[in-house]
């Protein structure tokens, strides 16, 4: 089933066009990643899948409806979108950001409701960050930050979830924290993620499925263990490595080879599967 689905779609920045043509089809109820190289497009794809940004051709279609044709709030009940670096007013705390995600779904006949005290008290505990409710989410660290981040798409209660580089300016130990978090409410709650990041072997190890971005549309879309390979890497990327298995999961893991080292140094370079 899909999720969300371009037909035709194409992005420009001015003069500058992003997307040309693009089919592509975002499956329900899966971890998707876009991958590909500085400036290919990956963001710019994302925030139009929101209808963040207007397509000069095309169309986006949300669960069988042109997005395009959707009221603002018809689209923040079924998606949720969190940019990249997102800041909050100073002082804000963390139960009033969450409380923001609430927001589609009030209207002067429909204020703050049981139904909403419930989503955000949910949206706190599946996070962890029922704790940190009354603290401002200036004073948290790094990973605690996107957590409530995540909250408050969480507290929307849409089904579709749009994350772009959630793991950016974070150590490696709050990546896996947030990442464990994305891919636990996509297991227990069904809920589609679909997320740009940088690390290919992080997007190997979370994804089902992965989109990789290059001139102006898609190099090639499908699980990990298809398509990621020697291949794609050099064409994608640029870059020489070796594809090995990871040792824990057994998903593709990308070994750069890298330019630093001789031809002899790295011919000496031993995989073993």
């Amino acid at each position: 089933m899909k999720a969300i689905e371009t037909k035709s779609l194409t992005l420009s920045y001015g003069e500058l066009p992003i997307i040309e043509n693009l089919d592509l089809v975002i499956p329900k109820g899966q971890v998707t990643v876009l991958i590909g190289g500085n400036g290919s497009g990956k963001s710019t794809l994302l925030r139009s899948m929101a209808r963040l940004l207007k397509p000069d051709g095309g169309s986006v279609v949300l669960d069988g409806s042109p997005i395009a044709k959707m009221s603002t709030k018809e689209v923040a009940r079924q998606l949720a979108i969190l940019p990249q670096g997102p800041t909050a007013p100073e002082g804000l705390t963390v139960l009033q950001l969450v409380k923001q995600g609430r927001y589609p779904h009030q209207n002067w006949l429909k204020q703050w409701s049981e139904e909403d005290e419930r989503m955000v008290t949910r949206a706190l505990q599946a996070t962890g960050m029922d704790s940190f409710a009354e603290r401002p989410v200036d004073s948290l660290s790094g990973g605690q930050r996107q957590r409530a981040w995540i909250a408050m798409t969480l507290a929307q209660g849409t089904k579709t979830i749009l994350l772009d580089e959630p793991t950016t300016y974070l150590d490696l130990t709050h990546q896996i924290e947030v990442l464990d978090l994305l891919f636990e409410l996509n297991e227990h709650e069904n809920r589609t993620i679909v997320m740009v990041l940088h690390d290919i072997n992080l997007a190997c190890r979370y994804a089902h499925h992965i989109v990789a971005v290059k001139d102006k549309t898609v190099y090639a879309s499908g699980d990990p263990e298809t398509i990621v390979n020697e291949q794609l890497i050099r064409h994608v990327f640029d870059m020489e490595c070796r594809i090995v298995p990871d040792p824990i999961f057994g998903t593709p893991m990308c070994v750069p080879l890298g330019k630093g080292r001789s031809a002899a140094a790295r011919s000496k370079v031993v995989v073993s599967a």
